[in-house]
């Protein structure tokens, strides 16, 4: 589906639902949480994992729904990863099986498509300069607004 992506019924109604059109009262609202690490990504994802997962969650946008895309990502970094440290190793271009002519190497491939599924996954997540602008967090709740204490701690 083309367009703009819609905002979700929870920012909608933090800010007022300024274009006063019906809100979806359905919407999934799965609960914010770090989800599990699944036990088959390798070392490197793995820490990627550890690392991006704290980021996330901190921003107010991680729950535990999100495992599957995280672990997509995750793996798509250590591909990324394993494929840069093989073409530093071996270089962009290789020699063809005959040896005949020059070729450029499989890990350049592997390299690039590793890093357009790691840049989805960060447009999708606001971890991007650009995209960061376009994403949106639910502010807290404050239970009395006039109340002075309200303001240094939100419940």
């Amino acid at each position: 589906m083309r367009g703009r992506k819609p905002i979700p019924t929870a920012i909608k109604r933090a800010r007022g639902n300024p274009g006063k059109r019906p809100l979806n009262d359905n919407e999934p609202q799965p609960a914010r949480a770090i989800p599990l690490c699944p036990e088959f990504l390798d070392g490197a994802a793995r820490e990627e994992w550890q690392r991006v997962t704290v980021l996330l969650d901190r921003s107010g946008i991680l729950s535990e729904i999100d495992g599957t895309l995280l672990a997509g990502y995750c793996q798509a970094y250590s591909r990324w990863q394993y494929a840069e440290r093989q073409l530093q190793k071996y270089g962009p271009v290789v020699l063809s099986p005959d040896k005949k002519f020059p070729l450029p190497s499989p890990y350049l491939a592997i390299a690039n498509k590793a890093l357009e599924q790691m840049h989805k996954f960060c447009v999708e997540y606001g971890m991007t300069p650009s995209s960061r602008s376009r994403v949106t967090t639910v502010p807290r709740r404050v239970s009395n607004p006039e109340d002075p204490k309200n303001r240094f701690f939100p419940t």
